[in-house]
């Protein structure tokens, strides 16, 4: 069993999957518009076969998130080795995210950073 894909809904849905392309080599696909519900949608693909799915729609709540809370708490990368993980931390903090921990070698031994970076949800950042 694999997990088919993660979903999440978000308030600019162009900016969010731009960031993915951007920061993280995700492949969009042209995206879902259901005229009736106003519905729309965003596939990023992964090169590893991983997929989000990006998602809007009316009358969404947007609730402050806390960054210590129940649920889901973030999306985590692997970009293939540390000097990745600083050039990428850099590359958005520079771009302006907030960088909430690391670079750091964690105590179960990744080697990771965390960046509050979509509608205040974490990507984290790994090796």
């Amino acid at each position: 069993m694999k997990i088919e894909h993660v979903a999440m809904y978000v308030n600019n849905l162009d900016t969010v999957r731009d960031f993915f392309v951007k920061y993280l080599g995700g492949k969009s696909n042209d995206g879902y518009h259901n005229v009736n519900t106003d519905f729309r949608s965003f596939f990023i693909s992964f090169d590893d076969g991983a997929r989000l799915e990006l998602m809007n729609k009316p009358g969404l709540v947007d609730a402050e998130k806390q960054l210590t809370r129940t649920g889901y708490i973030h999306i985590a990368f692997s970009v293939g080795s540390k000097e990745k993980v600083d050039e990428l931390t850099d590359r958005l903090k520079n771009d302006g995210f907030e960088v909430v921990s690391g670079p750091r070698t964690t105590g179960d031994g990744y080697y990771e950073s965390c960046i509050v970076a979509i509608e205040g949800n974490q990507i984290e950042i790994t090796e």
